[in-house]
Order: C-alpha cells, then structure tokens, then sequence
C-alpha cells in the first residue's frame, strides 16, 4: 500500500545518514561551534573566569519589538529538527510516542521531572560555583534581555525550547537510532552523553564535564522509565530556573557571579 513504509524497508546506510544530518542540523553543529568558541576563550589573555558566556541576549537593544521578533523567530527554528525527527519517526507508525513525548502521562511526567530537578539543580549550582572559582569555567550569565515586558516569557520559552530539542534528539532518537544501528547500551549511553557536553563547551570544562554527568543520569533514567517527558520536564525547569533565578538574583546577592 502506498503509505506502508515498514522499518525493515530502512537499510542500516540510511539511518546512519539520517542521524548525522539531523545532528548536523542541530546539536551536532552546537558542539562543533562551542569547541571552537572554548579554543577562543583559551587563547585569549585572562583566565576563563573573567570571560562571560551568555546565554540569552538581545538581538536588537534599544528595539524592544524587533529583539521580541528576533527571538519568537530563534525559538521557532531551533525546533525544526525535532519536527524533522517527528517526520522520520512516523516511518515506524509511532511519531514521538516512540520516545515517550506525548500527553498520554503529563501529571507522571511533571512529578518525576520535578525530583529530578530538584536534585540535579541544587548539585548542579555548587559544580558550577566550585568549577568557577578554580579556572575551570567561564562566568555563564543566563540572561541579558532588557526589562520589557516579554522578558520573562521569552526566557520561559527559551527553556522550554531547550528542553524540547536537547532531550528529543539527544536523548530519545539518538539512542533509539544508535540501539537500530546495534550500538551497545554502555557506548550509546558513552556517545550521548559526551555530545550532551560538547555543546556545552563553550561554558568551559565544568560545562561539558557537568553536563556529560548530567546526560549519564537521563540516560539512565529513560531507560529504566521509557519515556523522553520526565526529563524534557526536568530539563525545563532546570532552566527556567536558571534564567529566571538569574535575572531575580543577579547582583542582588553575593554568591551569584555576575561579569
């Protein structure tokens, strides 16, 4: 029948390409970028914690309605590559549900995510603070908007959108792809994680080192739940924490590090 497209119909070659065009299409090409970015930051004069890596900047200052353009239009692209990988997806007749990212279980999903936020955040704060203090990582400023009124908004999408595609693609299709290509379990957990820091190197070695850790933990815990939400979950509130925490707390307390 014409709209039969049976996974077995899909060679092992096509997969692999499949893969690394979505990579290169979205976190692959974050990690390429943040590589380069860090070899910057090392070669410049100074120590790495006199450098600033932000996160959430403005587009257009002193043009409130075009940066608010700029950034609807960067959070809806960056998004592109997980409807690429819902389209490949539908070839096996799941779509994301094969991942686990649907709205079948959100009470489930929000709980577990919750807890695991709460865990990692609290642990990932005092790695970034220590791993500051010691050279090791750039001062990373979560946000830099100007006091508008979709300041707050924006960052929560932001998030979000972070989230989304990290966890989808990173985490559900990559191991679900690498598993189809007969990877085992410990090197795709390996592959994942590692891609999970690289993209975060341009924080420094703490951010990829945290965020390697950081991946073998939701490696291990989608496998045992079998399901992308809970982590998609964490992950945003995570940094909705972050860049929200940051723009409340930002030289208003002593133990945050501001540029």
């Amino acid at each position: 029948m014409a709209d039969s497209f049976p996974q077995e119909a899909v060679s092992r070659r096509t997969l692999r390409s499949e893969m690394l065009l979505v990579l290169a299409l979205s976190l692959g090409a974050s990690g390429v970028s943040a590589l380069i970015s860090f070899v910057g930051s090392l070669t410049k004069p100074g120590g790495l914690k006199d450098q600033a890596a932000t996160l959430n900047g403005s587009y257009a200052p002193g043009r409130p309605w075009l940066d608010l353009a700029w950034q609807m239009f960067g959070i809806a692209t960056a998004l592109v590559p997980v409807l690429l990988v819902a389209h490949l997806l539908t070839r096996e007749r799941t779509g994301l549900r094969a991942i686990g990212f649907d709205r079948t279980r959100p009470w489930s999903d929000l709980g577990r995510g919750t807890v695991v936020a709460a865990v990692i955040g609290s642990a990932g704060i005092a790695f970034y603070l220590v791993a500051r203090a010691t050279g090791f990582n750039l001062t990373v400023v979560p946000e830099s908007l100007p006091d508008v009124w979709w300041k707050y908004p924006v960052l929560i999408l932001s998030a979000v959108q972070n989230a989304v595609v990290e966890e989808v693609i990173v985490l559900g299709y990559l191991l679900r792809r690498l598993g189809q290509l007969g990877w085992t379990p410990m090197a795709a957990l390996v592959a994942s994680s590692v891609l999970r820091g690289s993209y975060h190197l341009y924080q420094g070695i703490g951010g990829f080192l945290g965020n390697v850790a950081m991946g073998v933990v939701f490696v291990l815990l989608y496998r045992r739940w079998g399901r992308v939400g809970p982590l998609v979950a964490a992950h945003a509130l995570l940094d909705i924490g972050a860049f929200v925490g940051y723009a409340l707390l930002a030289g208003r307390v002593d133990w945050l590090p501001t540029p």
